[in-house]
């Protein structure tokens, strides 16, 4: 049997044969299947840099590529974008679009502008693997993990929205990624990796791992390997101070419970004073807003380079909790920059168009099991394309 190469994204059909995505595979992979088309393997860096460098999309604006080939590569590949379903801008600027993937699901991604550069906030998963109880993605569940391609796309559709080509360029607007959309981004790693490293690559997109923010419920196993593989900063979405409100919030915490989930993140590969990790913490009235939970974070973090991102609770429908108070808020924040660390209070960005941490959600319905099976698992033989 001949070797296969594992495609991380759908493929379109055209007659019989399959066209492949060239968005969100590796260098390698690139190079790859290039040889088995009898193209030279210089031809592998061209493509890498018309897609992540100048946003190009159609092989026929590819200039330095003749015709023929031009034809060729039409016919065998393509290069996706998300589509945008709908767009809501909020009051105070940030965009929320509503992207429908290649199989009809939807997901959202989110645009906060500050001034002249901004941060994306990108999905990794339709619905969500964990069911946080404050979290409004938590009601969906899982549909399915994103492919490398689909969380790749958010950031290339926001720098085609946003004029942000080539990616180079000095005055780019997206200059900050945070993976704290749709999804646990832990539970869908291998796809993420590839698309942070095909982001991170110098010779495209090229933003630094110190400009993303990776946010995980506690995912263990996953955790070390993200600091080894890819260095990118962490937060945690800790939410609680004790296992047993924190089972109820986060109920991931059964399986990865606080004191495992300390350990894991004072072992993290990057973390130092210049690179802290952030501990996110929703305020929820009357549940963990407490003088005495202040105080039981700062002795949980202890020793740790952190800080402690207090984020408002935002509403949305038939959310079962309130936001605590300001003033019950900033007491909290004065405890623990009492202690000395860092303690900013989130400013709810996109409120009004439910653009807000903790009010994404989509539609999509989850699928039978069978159905769920993650698309980097299936097998495009190379006799195929």
């Amino acid at each position: 049997m001949e070797d296969k190469i594992k495609y991380s994204n759908l493929v379109s059909k055209k007659g019989k044969n399959l066209k492949v995505d060239l968005l969100g595979l590796s260098k390698s992979d690139i190079v790859k299947i290039l040889i088995k088309h009898n193209l030279p393997k210089f031809r592998a860096s061209q493509l890498w840099n018309w897609i992540y460098r100048s946003g190009v999309s159609d092989f026929n604006l590819m200039s330095n590529i003749s015709k023929d080939l031009q034809r060729n590569l039409s016919e065998t590949f393509f290069i996706s974008r998300p589509l945008i379903a709908s767009s809501k801008i909020s009051d105070d600027g940030t965009i929320k679009w509503l992207l429908k993937l290649n199989d009809g699901n939807e997901i959202e991604t989110v645009w906060i502008p500050d001034n002249k550069r901004g941060t994306l906030c990108i999905s990794s998963q339709v619905g969500c693997t964990l069911t946080c109880k404050f979290c409004h993605t938590g009601t969906q569940r899982l549909v399915r993990n994103l492919t490398s391609a689909e969380i790749v796309g958010q950031v290339m559709l926001a720098m085609d929205e946003l004029n942000d080509w080539p990616s180079a360029s000095e005055n780019r607007y997206l200059t900050s990624i945070v993976l704290m959309g749709m999804g646990e981004p832990l539970y869908n790693y291998e796809n993420v990796k590839t698309a942070l490293e095909i982001i991170m690559d110098h010779a495209g997109i090229s933003l630094s791992r110190r400009r993303i923010t990776l946010s995980t419920s506690g995912i263990i196993p996953e955790i070390d390997k993200c600091g080894k593989d890819l260095g990118v900063n962490l937060a945690i979405s800790l939410h609680a101070t004790d296992d047993k409100l924190r089972d109820k919030l986060v109920p991931i915490n059964k399986k990865y419970n606080i004191k495992k989930l300390l350990e894991a993140v004072r072992s993290y590969a990057t973390i130092s004073n210049a690179r802290r990790v952030t501990w996110e913490y929703v305020m929820l009235k009357g549940v963990n807003d407490n003088i005495k939970d202040a105080k039981n974070l700062v002795n949980l973090i202890k020793g740790i380079p952190s800080k402690i991102n207090l984020i408002p609770f935002n509403k949305w429908p038939c959310s079962p909790y309130e936001c605590s108070s300001k003033t019950e808020i900033n007491n909290f924040a004065k405890i623990i920059m009492k202690a000395g660390y860092a303690s900013p209070i989130r400013t709810p960005r996109g409120r009004d168009v439910m653009a807000a941490c903790g009010q994404l959600r989509s539609l999509s319905v989850k699928l039978k099991k069978y159905d769920r099976k993650p698309l980097n698992s299936l097998d495009i033989f190379n006799e195929d394309v």
